[in-house]
């Protein structure tokens, strides 16, 4: 993790995401710009809520875990995403925990900041309840997409979303435990899918680790990639 002192770079995600157009003149001199790398915590579940984070660039995995140690992937978002929102509004600790899955860019601000210039701040609480309700919306989709969907379907659009456009051609370690989680399947009914898709020639499996070889099959089979 480190900030980075890039002007122009801020500028650039600011005016891309129309921000100007949330955060006044006061509030927009108490946010920073850092950087994370892939496998890198942004926060963790527990953690007193600090900041507020914007993904600006990178993917994001967001999972929590239980009293027994067991992780259960929630969602992968991609920008505009915002993170602490709902810790700030509700003032709790941090619920989830957030992952870099792939190099990352978060704009950050401190909830002291926006308890302190933007508490009554329209702007502000309109960008918070859009971003909230949207969360509240995708969720429902999910679980939609859960009750209606084969695993068959789940998994190739975790697999869309797990493997970013940058690794798709080289082999990567996947947790099938992890995906098991997401979908809310067994480790063994994804064991056989993967097999599946493996003998069509979708993907490769080596060694624990898994290549995509037909993106555009898997793209057929996931009809749109949910988890993202």
């Amino acid at each position: 993790m480190e900030e980075l002192h890039d002007e122009s770079l801020f500028s650039s995600y600011i005016k891309a995401h129309h921000l100007q157009n949330v955060f006044h003149q006061n509030l927009m001199s108490h946010v920073t710009l850092w950087r994370y790398e892939q496998g890198e915590l942004i926060c963790s579940k527990g953690d007193k809520r600090e900041y507020m984070y914007l993904l600006v660039k990178g993917k994001l995995k967001i999972f929590t875990t239980t009293k027994e140690g067991k992780t259960f992937i929630l969602c992968f978002k991609n920008p505009l995403e915002a993170i602490g929102d709902i810790e700030y509004v509700q003032q709790t600790d941090m619920v989830n925990t957030v992952e870099a899955v792939t190099e990352v860019h978060m704009l950050r601000i401190s909830h002291q900041a926006l308890m302190h210039d933007a508490k009554d701040d329209p702007h502000v609480l309109t960008f918070l309840l859009k971003g909230i309700t949207n969360k509240f919306y995708t969720k429902s989709n999910d679980l939609s997409f859960h009750l209606l969907y084969p695993v068959e379907v789940r998994l190739a659009s975790y697999l869309l979303s797990v493997l970013t456009d940058d690794d798709t051609t080289r082999p990567r370690p996947l947790r099938l435990t992890d995906a098991a989680s997401l979908i809310g399947t067994s480790y063994r009914h994804i064991n056989r899918v993967i097999q599946q898709f493996r003998e069509k020639g979708l993907i490769e499996r080596r060694r624990g680790k898994i290549t995509i070889r037909d993106r555009k099959g898997l793209l057929e089979i996931a009809e749109h990639n949910i988890y993202e």
